[in-house]
């Protein structure tokens, strides 16, 4: 037994080996130390804003590294004790490492996240298609279904912009999701959802076909990632249309921002300030291109192509509440025959069949 022993351990630590060089842990445990020296330094905070940035930095590196550091030490730990070579202790051992294995599998999951921005933040937004009351009660069950799973993942929610029905439902709304992996996880989503059900809308009960558009945004804070020219936007203001205290509605504190060149537009009311809403407009918008970016496959912004990115095209999702029940995605082919689960926020199947499909291409 303890023969079979080590060579489980030695495979499981040849394996941990191999995926700490892909992540490049060592260079992340050194700059690791190197923000930990920074943000040590009382000065630091002469620039508030920089220093925060740091200390994001921080803990989100941290909260990478430190599961593969802590399974390295207890596979070394467990080393020694088959080193004892007694009976009792090799059982106990022979359970704690699978259980070890099946948590370097778990964490072996990151390697998923290959994109440039996986890592970052996200910026959900989900637009009802035409249908009136119909397709705007399925977009706010998309959006009851995301807010679900974030909850679920103990992911951070802030809403930028909602706009409801006149009946029933919404006809925009849009969500920052702060997480670890937030933009990786869910850029799954991306695209059109399509619903087929009985209408409760209608008094004939008829089978009724709905569409919404859901947009998956990474958060790139730093301007340098995506360079925007000033003369390719046109910035208006105007009259904020939400409820809020004394300043709303009476200042121009509304703003659209229009990137010219592609034609791709954004509007944030939300904050209090128009200052406030410009910065949250272009966070969001340079999201936008990044997103166009990946989807059109060009070098840089400059080579977008305006009309030309995945909007209301093919569906991504089929959910089918009638005449029987299933979820599919039309790219992976993935099918969960429990469609309430997955409106209530446990589509992570999905996910994870999708980030599976991008592995190796």
């Amino acid at each position: 037994m303890a023969t079979d022993l080590n060579q489980k351990l030695t495979r499981l630590q040849q394996e941990l080996q191999q995926t700490w060089t892909k992540l490049h842990i060592e260079q992340k445990l050194q700059i690791l130390q190197e923000l930990e020296a920074e943000v040590a330094k009382p000065e630091i905070w002469l620039n508030p804003d920089y220093a925060k940035a740091q200390n994001t930095k921080l803990t989100r590196l941290t909260s990478e590294v430190q599961p593969w550091q802590l399974l390295q030490t207890q596979l070394a730990d467990l080393q020694e004790l088959l080193a004892l070579n007694d009976p009792e202790i090799n059982q106990e051992a022979d359970r704690q490492l699978d259980i070890l294995n099946h948590n370097f599998q778990e964490l072996k999951k990151t390697l998923r996240f290959t994109g440039k921005f996986d890592h970052e933040n996200a910026i959900l937004r989900i637009t009802a298609g035409v249908g009136g009351t119909e397709a705007m009660d399925w977009a706010s069950m998309l959006e009851r279904m995301y807010l679900r799973w974030c909850e679920n993942q103990s992911f951070k929610t802030s809403c930028l912009e909602r706009t409801t029905g006149e009946e029933a439902g919404i006809k925009t709304a849009v969500y920052e999701i702060s997480g670890n992996d937030a933009y990786g996880l869910l850029k799954s989503e991306h695209g059109v959802h399509r619903l087929v059900r009985l209408s409760p809308f209608n008094a004939d009960n008829l089978r009724q076909t709905s569409f919404a558009l859901v947009e998956i945004l990474p958060v790139i804070e730093n301007t340098e990632e995506i360079k925007i020219d000033d003369k390719d936007l046109r910035i208006d203001v105007y009259h904020s249309g939400g409820h809020g205290g004394q300043s709303v509605n009476t200042t121009n504190s509304a703003v659209r921002i229009t990137h010219l060149p592609t034609n791709t537009v954004v509007a944030i009311q939300n904050e209090r300030s128009q200052l406030q809403n410009k910065e949250k407009a272009m966070e969001i918008l340079r999201g936008k291109l990044a997103q166009m970016q990946q989807e059109q496959q060009t070098e840089s912004i400059d080579k977008l192509r305006a009309g030309e990115s995945a909007k209301w095209g093919q569906q991504i999702r089929n959910y089918v509440l009638q005449p029987y029940k299933l979820v599919k995605d039309t790219r992976t082919k993935h099918e969960n025959k429990d469609p309430e689960a997955v409106l209530d926020g446990k589509f992570d199947d999905f996910i994870d069949a999708y980030l599976e499909s991008l592995v190796g291409k």
